[in-house]
């Protein structure tokens, strides 16, 4: 793939499949990476809910790799969800950039073959997201070993080790499922002509300084975090931008039209990972995939929540600040952390102050985070309690929105429990710690006995209501139920005998 320089020096600008467009004066802060795209004639990417939940408008971006910036990475992402300004100088390729009719890339060429399209609408959204996975480093360690996946990778793997999870976020409806997976099971190796495949090994783009103006809004990309900081000092009405998994999806369904956004995804001083000794630090800015990886099952209650936390295209885009910034009673990394104990490091341009996370959410997507503030990073102390658990109950088994979200941390010693954290979602207008079933469990013995006793408490936690996604007993319900399974799940070593 070549390139070439774009055009007019310091104008936005998108290299898309390999050659920089300028993004053109009736470009907007809104306007979607899709509709972008698709006003340029590559119509290939399709909206299918406007929300990121069908994968229709997949496409692949360059980013980063985890080996510290010397490499790049191909991730699909959901163009219809991302603001093209915050791809600015980036590089993306859609699905017309993969192959052409005459020379299908492996990827169309297998689900051709293989029978893995049929109305064609959802298809170049599965290219991008196998094209992903196809292009992953360390794929092939695991190939001719088909078996279920863990952590990261959660769900059946090929034996080429591709893992079918990489396509849970999108949908097919009249294809069906099984020729889709047949083709990317047959999928080999990347070529070493292939231009993608190449572009692997040299440096990602480095994020640009960009304001683009348009629409009677804006959208700024600050160089560091001092000048993030001073921007929302000045102007406390901006909306802070990471991978806009919940700011598209107001933009689209709703006609949000924020008058300034800040993107602060590629600021570095919000990209840090760090286990020591005392605790873990992790940035605001970095994307539940780089976490995930960052951290490879060292957390294991956050281990469980990602495989579960929508869909790869998401976690892609989507980040911790974001999810908390938010302040929503229903995103599944609150629980979580609430039962890690976890505080968070808000920053202004008048300094930082740390918060723990119990004391963070004061109402229904309402924070102690004042105005001209922004999280900067996640703290979640060490050592870890011994039992922990998520459970996310809903409708449908991955990138579905919760019911109900639980998550367990005990300490359990010589049989009694003498330490006890329960986070709860969707069971009130902000995510809670489940305190008086703490207090029941704590000091009690970790028997049959006791937990179907705390159970009845447990039930009673919250004041859960009745929407189109659960009835309220139902709700109660599996409060109670998810310390039965906590228990039941647990290694027969790990409890006292009845």
């Amino acid at each position: 793939m070549t390139t070439t320089a774009p055009t007019e020096a310091g104008a936005a600008f998108l290299t898309v499949n390999g050659t920089p467009v300028p993004l053109g004066d009736t470009t907007t802060p809104h306007t979607t990476t899709l509709d972008w795209l698709r006003d340029r004639g590559l119509t290939g990417s399709k909206e299918g809910c406007a929300e990121g939940e069908c994968g229709a408008c997949a496409v692949l971006v360059a980013r980063p790799s985890g080996d510290g910036g010397t490499s790049t990475e191909w991730v699909a992402v959901n163009s219809c969800l991302v603001p093209v300004g915050a791809l600015d100088g980036q590089e993306v390729v859609t699905a017309e950039g993969l192959g052409t009719p005459e020379q299908l890339h492996p990827v169309q060429r297998e689900l051709a073959d293989r029978g893995g399209s049929q109305c064609g609408y959802c298809t170049p959204g599965f290219v991008c997201a196998m094209a992903a996975e196809f292009y992953r480093a360390g794929r092939g360690e695991r190939a001719g070993h088909a078996e279920e996946g863990t952590g990261e990778h959660a769900g059946p793997c090929g034996p080429n080790g591709f893992e079918l999870h990489a396509v849970s976020g999108n949908l097919c409806r009249c294809t069906g499922y099984r020729p889709i997976r047949d083709a990317a099971y047959a999928l080999g190796e990347p070529d070493e002509s292939d231009p993608l495949a190449q572009r692997r090994r040299a440096r990602p783009t480095p994020a640009r300084h960009t304001r683009l103006l348009g629409d009677g809004a804006e959208l700024v990309r600050p160089v560091d975090l001092a000048e993030a900081l001073v921007l929302l000092a000045e102007r406390p009405d901006a909306l802070l931008l990471a991978g806009s998994t919940d700011v598209g999806v107001e933009v689209n369904l709703r006609g949000a039209r924020p008058r300034l956004l800040v993107a602060v995804d590629r600021l570095s001083e919000l990209r840090d990972l760090e286990v020591g000794d005392d605790e873990v630090r992790i940035g605001a800015g970095l994307t539940l995939t780089e976490v995930e990886r960052g951290l490879a099952g060292r957390v294991p209650l956050l281990a469980q929540l990602f495989p579960q936390f929508a869909s790869p295209l998401i976690r892609n885009g989507a980040t911790l600040g974001g999810n908390l910034g938010t302040a929503s009673p229903i995103g599944d990394a609150a629980p979580v952390l609430l039962a890690l104990d976890a505080a968070l490091v808000l920053a202004s341009s008048e300094g930082e102050r740390v918060v723990d996370l119990a004391d963070y959410f004061t109402g229904y997507r309402e924070s102690v985070r004042r105005p001209g503030e922004l999280i900067r990073e996640v703290r979640i102390p060490l050592p870890l309690a011994g039992t922990t658990a998520f459970h996310k109950v809903a409708k449908r088994r991955v990138d579905d929105i919760s019911s109900v979200a639980l998550a367990h941390a005990l300490d359990v010693v010589d049989g009694t429990v003498t330490r006890a954290r329960i986070g709860l979602g969707g069971v009130a207008p902000t995510p809670v710690r489940a305190l008086r079933t703490e207090s029941a469990l704590v000091d009690r013995p970790w028997t049959r006995e006791t937990v179907e006793e705390v159970a009845g408490v447990l039930a009673a936690e919250g004041t859960p209501l009745t929407d189109h996604r659960a009835s309220a007993a139902y709700r109660s319900a599996m409060l109670g139920q998810s310390l039965l399974r906590l228990y039941a799940e647990q290694p027969r070593a790990s409890k006292e005998q009845p």
